[in-house]
């Protein structure tokens, strides 16, 4: 006859069997690379930008256990979107000199929608013209266009290039020479290595849904500025290919994070909070630190910079 403290002696060996195997994979994995994900910085000669931007390149190189490497997420600086030549000038060479006095680690760009100029205007001078839409960012990043892909550490990155002209405006979508790019940069991508996608524009996020007024009588109505409006075709690829792991965003300032369909979206927060103005929506200044392992697993965390709003 089994008495009950052999029972309750097999439960225990039949749990650690089942246990064990998890606790040791998680154990054997090996952290590939650290990043840093600086988004949404909007650095502009006001509001103490500068410095707040040069503080944050700092926290991220202080930490204790430092990153490998710095992803940015879009909207660099403030606004060229809508501004002429000579403020759009005076804010990107802000930025890469701030960039330059206050980091050496490698930096991998991703473009947003305030980092575009001249879309709502055409200037006459040649030069002027030559810099229009985003060839002048992709020019001052060193970015061989709006979209590309790197491999870093055993791991693949792909930037993606979210926003683009809607009338007056933008909206958050892949262009189809873009999307086919990407399809084609899935194919080729061994399905052993874990890939990590970068966007402005959220693909998918929650926050999005609290940012202003959206409920509308019985229904919401999130813009197609504010995330993907073609996110349902992007996941369908996604899924397709199980190495898509993780996709980082920002453009909502807000931080949260998703689970769905297998893949874990990120919305980093802000750098410059609510534009260098304090926190935006109980998501204060910070930036993401994002683990990427061996085995395709991934962790993340926003570091609250610490950084106070101009008074």
């Amino acid at each position: 006859m089994i008495t009950r403290r052999e029972l309750l002696k097999g439960a225990l060996v039949t749990a650690a069997a089942t246990i064990l195997p998890i606790d040791l994979k998680a154990a054997q994995r090996k952290r590939a690379l650290r990043i840093a994900h600086l988004t949404d910085i909007h650095v502009q000669p006001e509001l103490n930008a500068g410095p707040g931007m040069a503080h944050a390149l700092k926290h991220a190189h202080n930490l204790k256990d430092k990153p490998n490497l710095i992803l940015t997420g879009g909207d660099l600086i403030m606004d060229c979107f809508a501004t002429g030549y000579d403020r759009a000038k005076l804010q990107w060479d802000l930025f890469m000199k701030v960039l330059a006095d206050n980091t050496n680690l490698p930096v991998v760009h991703c473009i947003g929608n305030h980092d575009v100029w001249g879309w709502d205007k055409r200037e006459s001078n040649a030069d002027h013209a030559s810099k229009a839409v985003k060839k002048w960012a992709t020019d001052l990043l060193k970015m061989p266009r709006p979209y590309m892909s790197v491999e870093r550490a055993g791991w693949k990155m792909i930037v993606l290039d979210s926003t683009h002209p809607n009338g007056a405006g933008y909206i958050g979508k892949l262009d189809e020479e873009q999307f086919d790019w990407l399809k084609q940069e899935l194919e080729r991508t061994p399905a052993r290595t874990p890939i990590l996608i970068l966007s402005h524009i959220p693909i998918l996020c929650a926050s999005a849904y609290f940012d202003g007024d959206l409920a509308k009588g019985d229904n919401w109505q999130v813009p197609g500025s504010w995330m993907h409006i073609d996110a349902r075709r992007i996941i369908e690829l996604f899924v397709k290919h199980p190495n898509v792991k993780v996709c980082l965003s920002g453009h909502i300032h807000q931080y949260d994070k998703v689970e769905y369909r297998g893949i874990t979206f990120l919305c980093n927060g802000a750098v410059s909070g609510a534009w260098w103005k304090g926190d935006y929506i109980g998501t204060p200044p910070g930036y993401g630190v994002v683990d990427l392992y061996d085995d395709g697993t991934v962790e993340n965390q926003y570091i609250l910079t610490g950084w106070k709003a101009a008074s």
